[in-house]
């Protein structure tokens, strides 16, 4: 059992190595191992877009999909994430609002003001969700999924009338092709993040039993779930603001981590990580390729692969009801 559990932990981590190495290798300037040492000009394009990308790659990917195991846990369903509950498009309409009224913001302001509208929006969410009669797990998601679609709405509508609609579809398009040094490094509290949720682990674990649960063994549920909220509204904020949506990430990793692993927090927090990394990594690298010299979004890769994943699962739940 060790001598299996140890192969799996090495085959991951040389994975997700070798994702990471072809993603610092692979794209338009021609960048090898050798020319690094030789060409002043490969160095300079390495760490000046390709270490920023690929960093860059790997925290939105951590973001995003410790955001989805966090949410799938307080609200108990494994079809929410940030996309599909409305909190990516309340942070959008965020950033919105902030090229109306000052478009100067600099980019903190912008993460802060999304930040705040994500957090808005997850508290709506949850407000609608406890006085819905819910019937089926879908539900949870289709109500996220309804009032996403509202905001989107006022969100285009408002950038059609402010002749924004440009500005809006560059950072909806979840790319990482302008991706450059001085420009991510705002998602490195991504890492403070995951550690917070690492300490947090047990109560959120808990949490995840529910309300009576929790209290009976003396944690504060509404702290616990206020808390969890937070982490997700700042994560999603950042996120958006420096790469834009990222649709499924949050529902896909976590979802196929509890499959393997069962729900304890703390035990899948560095596989979800590792996984959601790996998996941003070769969505990248399918955009970057297929269409070479031109780039594919990450965004439309990872919803194509997100939104089969997605119907995958309903079908599994719907099999497992029926018996």
């Amino acid at each position: 059992m060790k001598t299996g559990r140890l192969a799996l932990r090495t085959g991951a981590v040389g994975a997700l190595l070798a994702l990471t190495t072809a993603s610092l290798l692979v794209g338009g300037y021609d960048i090898t191992i050798g020319n690094l040492f030789s060409d002043p000009a490969a160095r300079e394009m390495f760490f000046i877009s390709r270490v920023p990308r690929t960093l860059a790659l790997i925290l939105a990917g951590v973001a995003m999909s410790v955001s989805g195991l966090i949410m799938q846990m307080i609200t108990q369903n494994r079809f929410v994430e940030p996309t599909t509950t409305g909190t990516a498009q309340w942070a959008g309409l965020g950033i919105l609002v902030t090229l109306i009224i000052a478009p100067n913001t600099p980019p903190l302001t912008k993460m802060v003001v999304a930040s705040v509208f994500a957090m808005t929006g997850s508290l709506v969410f949850l407000w609608v969700l406890r006085r819905v009669a819910l019937k089926s797990s879908l539900i949870v998601p289709l109500i996220g999924i309804m009032l996403g679609a509202v905001v989107s709405a006022v969100t285009v509508y408002l950038a059609a009338s402010f002749n924004l609609l440009q500005s809006m579809s560059a950072w909806r398009s979840g790319g990482f092709s302008g991706i450059v040094r001085g420009h991510y490094e705002p998602l490195w509290v991504v890492g403070a993040i995951t550690v917070a949720v690492f300490f947090l682990a047990d109560r959120l674990t808990v949490a995840g039993l529910g309300r009576d649960v929790a209290r009976s063994v003396g944690i504060n549920y509404e702290r616990v779930i206020f808390v969890a909220t937070l982490l997700v509204a700042v994560a999603t904020g950042v996120t958006s603001v420096v790469v834009g949506f990222l649709p499924f990430l949050g529902l896909v990793v976590p979802n196929i981590v509890s499959l393997v692993r069962g729900d304890n927090v703390r035990g899948n927090l560095p596989w979800v990580a590792a996984l959601g990394a790996a998996l941003i990594l070769l969505c990248d690298l399918i955009g970057r390729t297929v269409v070479a010299p031109m780039e594919i979004p990450v965004s439309v890769v990872l919803g194509a692969i997100g939104a089969a994943v997605f119907i995958a699962l309903v079908l599994r739940q719907r099999r497992h009801a029926a018996f």
